[in-house]
């Protein structure tokens, strides 16, 4: 499994501007509804809310994953972003998250959903990739590092 197979390089976002978690959702989903006009950026940001108020999908080591599932997706998105300030996403481990990974998937992938997000959990579990990703400097250099990944 290879993330540039579900990752568009106008979704991948090198510096994100948002301060709070809410905001940084919405952020996260502008390319999809900029790419797709017809998509719910609405919803979708509604979708990821309802998820983060089931439990944090910030899970630690700077590092969030929010995901959810929508009827009206065709087939999975994944958005990457990276803030250099850090925002405060109530991560489990308290600390600001810098690197997201945000996954939407139509109700009816469940089990491709699951791999994709055990491949992204195993995947920011490498110190190197992370710090990799982190120090990337510019948006060019942050996809390469997601292509080699």
């Amino acid at each position: 499994m290879r993330l540039e197979d579900y990752l568009q390089p106008e979704f991948v976002i090198g510096n994100l501007a948002s301060e709070s978690k809410s905001e940084v959702l919405a952020e996260l989903v502008a390319p999809i509804k900029k790419q797709w006009p017809d998509f719910d950026a609405k919803r979708a940001h509604q979708v990821l809310l309802d998820r983060e108020n089931l439990g944090t999908t910030g899970i630690g080591d700077g590092v969030a994953i929010p995901h959810g599932k929508m009827e009206s997706l065709e087939r999975i998105v994944i958005v990457v972003g990276r803030s250099l300030a850090g925002v405060s996403f109530d991560a489990l481990d308290f600390k600001p998250c810098r690197i997201f990974f945000l996954v939407l998937a139509p109700e009816h992938v469940a089990g491709l959903h699951l791999r994709i997000l055990a491949h992204i959990s195993r995947l920011l579990s490498d110190e190197s990739f992370r710090r990799a990703f982190l120090t990337a400097e510019t948006d060019e250099a942050l996809r390469q590092v997601l292509a080699a990944a």
